[in-house]
């Protein structure tokens, strides 16, 4: 089920009525939203649903084994036993195909019988934080929780299917507290709501079908200008895509009352790709280094093992994404990046490297190089195979004097357009949030009607996916 339709309308509209009458009433407030957090779920495909309750109920029995043995030996065990049995469907799902193929392809014989699994929507994000509550209750981060509170922790619809990552402790403590519907924040859900819609509907749909989508689709049939425009396009379309989602999850949890972790921080003002990881899809940013890079040894073991952390890292970020070469090419260009930056930063310090100098347009100067160092990554990210996105690298060598028609000034408006609110100071948008939050019921329903009309008259017939859903 789609955020941005009619059907999702109807059902939030039901389900919005359904958990404040039910709210005073814990049990079976608890088992409503489950039951339609799976109704949520089985809309893409019902068949699916028995999967999302066997890894959760994976999870429980993993971290009931881990609270019921008191040596540390036997609890890691029990940990290390609980997280293998959440990944096993992500796994089979996700990884066996292309595993298969590279082994086929290797030893020139197929050693495993191929199959065509469907990828089921949503497998990874809640994977993750499956793994995430088993660990947490070995780490003792966080308290066994109830059957029914992990079952509606991994399946409460507004993340289920392209998150934000929510800890255990993020939200199971929220579950068990009961919600005064006078404390919701209706206008900054709203705010959030309409954001991520003007975004996903209006900014990704537009540009991905003007000049992303035909430059990937045939990158030696457009000019040079074409195709630098297709990557800055890709680089608004994937924020405006993921960002406009995760905005209108965090905005449909709110108007029921639940806070979740902010995922995006205007990622293309960062100056480093360092801070760039700070900002963009800052829920999995966080997971990979708490459950990865920590746990690999982090940087306590000497500057050698601390880069091979961060490429290890960051390449298992990049097949968590998609089994395929050009997802782990990416995920190791930024493992790279990030080495790169703390040789860069160990060397000022030591004194070997000389600070740069100061200057108004330093800044921006950063600004621009990091966003072209996250560009070349996208290209990896979007093209479909290794060729591809050779290909695309190669058309900004030559044809810079071949016209082009795709390039026009409502795509130029609308790619700048996403980069520069990027830059702008945090206060313009609290300012309207404020103006919003003092408005009347009614001044506020007609506001956010008309922008609702203008988002659907701008947009597109019909909504494509969620670019994170196929993760």
């Amino acid at each position: 089920m789609l955020f941005p339709t009619v059907d999702f309308a109807v059902f939030f509209a039901l389900v919005f009525v359904g958990h404040w009458l039910l709210a005073p009433r814990a049990r079976a407030w608890r088992w409503f939203m489950i039951a339609a957090s799976y109704v949520f779920y089985a809309w893409w495909d019902w068949r699916f649903v028995p999967l999302l309750i066997g890894v959760s109920a994976l999870a429980q029995v993993g971290a009931l084994l881990v609270e019921r043995y008191p040596d540390e030996w036997r609890r890691r065990l029990a940990m290390g036993a609980g997280v293998v049995a959440v990944t096993a469907p992500l796994a089979l799902f996700k990884y066996y195909g292309f595993v298969a193929l590279e082994l086929a392809n290797l030893l020139g014989s197929p050693p495993l019988p191929l199959a065509q699994l469907v990828l089921p929507v949503g497998v990874s994000f809640y994977t993750f934080m499956a793994i995430s509550y088993v660990v947490d209750v070995y780490r003792r981060d966080t308290e066994l929780a109830s059957t029914g509170d992990v079952f509606l922790y991994l399946s409460f619809f507004p993340h289920l299917v392209a998150g934000p990552i929510v800890r255990p402790e993020e939200l199971i403590p929220q579950i068990a507290t009961r919600r005064d519907p006078r404390s919701i924040d209706v206008a900054g859900a709203a705010w959030l709501i309409m954001g991520g819609l003007f975004k996903k509907v209006v900014i990704s749909s537009y540009v991905v079908a003007q000049i992303v989508d035909p430059v990937f689709g045939d990158p030696g049939g457009h000019s040079a200008l074409e195709t630098l425009m297709a990557i800055w396009g890709y680089a608004v379309v994937i924020y405006a895509d993921f960002s406009g989602y995760t905005d209108i999850a965090i905005g449909v949890a709110r108007l029921l009352g639940f806070e979740f972790p902010q995922n995006f921080d205007r990622p293309y003002a960062a100056r480093t790709v360092q801070e760039f990881w700070r900002r963009w899809h800052m829920t999995l940013s966080r997971w990979l280094r708490d459950y990865l890079y920590i746990p690999f040894g982090g940087n306590r073991k000497g500057r050698l093992r601390t880069y091979v952390n961060l490429l290890l890292t960051m390449a298992i970020g990049g097949l968590w994404h998609g089994a395929a070469w050009t997802f782990v090419l990416w995920g190791l260009l930024h493992g790279a990046y990030l080495v790169a930056g703390q040789i860069v930063a160990r060397g000022r310090a030591v004194g070997e490297l000389a600070e740069p100098s100061a200057g108004r347009w330093r800044p921006w100067l950063q600004r621009l190089a990091t966003f072209h160092l996250v560009c070349l990554g996208w290209v990896l990210f979007r093209a479909d195979s290794l060729d591809t996105a050779v290909d695309v690298l190669g058309r900004l060598v030559g044809g810079w004097d071949e016209p082009t028609t795709l390039v026009t000034p409502a795509l130029v408006l609308a790619v700048f357009g996403m980069l520069a609110v990027q830059v702008i100071p945090r206060g313009a948008s609290a300012a309207i949030r404020e103006r919003l939050a003092v408005m009347r019921p009614v001044p506020l329903g007609v506001a956010l009607g008309l922008t609702l009309f203008a988002i659907t008259t701008m947009g597109p017939q019909g909504v494509a996916p969620f670019i994170y859903f196929q993760f």
